[in-house]
């Protein structure tokens, strides 16, 4: 939120010149400003994802450490976004790498880190098993 007290819409800040840049961008979408002007979808992934995870926590004796911090990662990323969602009504945006086409933020990139363990986690866990 300490975005929106310092930078006006899409005004940008170099940090690292043509590396990292802060950028305040407003996206009414999902991922990459897909679904604009269709809040439900992402509001209502968001809160599923939720309630599946935090049931899993709860219910599930899963005793991989690993596996259990990729979903409060996700988790934690999901929540962010909502928050964002409920109380601005878009998602704000700030990480800015040049080299990539698209502004996001630090919940999206917990939202894809966690992912990628997760998929890392049970592959692994899977070759275990078929050996």
């Amino acid at each position: 939120m300490a975005v929106l007290e310092i930078f006006m819409p899409n005004e940008s800040h170099m940090v690292i010149p043509g590396i990292f840049h802060l950028t305040f961008v407003l996206n009414p979408g999902a991922a990459f400003g897909l679904l604009a002007g269709q809040t439900w979808i992402p509001v209502s992934t968001a809160i599923l994802v939720l309630l599946g995870i935090i049931y899993v926590q709860l219910r599930c004796t899963i005793r991989n450490s690993l596996i259990r911090l990729a979903m409060g990662m996700v988790g934690g990323g999901a929540m962010g976004n909502l928050l964002d969602r409920i109380l601005v009504g878009k998602v704000i945006d700030y990480l800015d790498f040049p080299i990539w086409p698209f502004v996001f933020n630090f919940s999206d990139s917990m939202i894809v880190i966690g992912s990628l363990l997760l998929v890392i986690c049970f592959y692994r866990q899977e070759q275990k098993t078929s050996d």
